[in-house]
């Protein structure tokens, strides 16, 4: 079985903003393949199982803060038996333009809270991950408001884009394992 996480924040107010993408892309991925995100009793993340052939893969959305999704994701590869090299993690990236998608195996965490709190709880950086450019704020005390914010109507296209890359780049990894480095360039 392989694991695919996208990282955001729980709650209606942080729907649609540039920290949930990892939740949008999920969140579609699940509808194009039917399968139903469900929050299972006392568990902490919304899961769905994904088969297809002889592929199955666990679709997950922790339902934590981002800087907390380690630990949700360390019990949930415990309790499935899934390693490391099986995970497949989307999450936004400021240092990307919006418009660039970027598929790596291994790599550090960039100063991204979710993606540092997997790599603490995980201990190893050797995990897939999809970074989703969402772009940078103007002034760089402006972080947490930027990434807290909504997509403008001018990135909105663009940013549709990229989440549909980045399933099709969920499915390559899931069907037909790919591991070589891609970026797309959707601008």
């Amino acid at each position: 079985m392989k694991l695919i996480v996208g990282l955001g924040n729980p709650g209606n107010s942080y729907q649609q903003t540039r920290h949930n993408i990892g939740f949008m892309v999920v969140d579609m991925l699940a509808q194009e393949e039917q399968v139903h995100l469900r929050r299972h009793t006392l568990q902490t993340y919304q899961s769905g199982t994904l088969i297809q052939g002889q592929t199955k893969a666990l679709l997950v959305k922790p339902l934590a803060y981002m800087n907390n999704s380690g630990k949700i994701i360390r019990s949930v590869i415990q309790k499935n038996g899934i390693t490391a090299e099986q995970i497949l993690i989307v999450c936004d990236d400021m240092d990307l333009p919006v418009g660039k998608v970027r598929f790596r195996c291994k790599g550090t965490d960039g100063g991204h809270l979710g993606l540092r709190s997997i790599v603490e709880f995980l201990g190893t950086e050797d995990f897939c991950r999809i970074r989703v450019g969402v772009g940078k704020p103007e002034h760089k005390n402006a972080v947490k408001e930027y990434v807290l914010s909504r997509f403008t109507d001018l990135e909105k296209e663009t940013i549709e884009k990229s989440i549909k890359i980045s399933v099709f780049t969920c499915k390559e990894w899931l069907f037909y394992g790919i591991s070589k480095s891609i970026t797309y360039n959707l601008n």
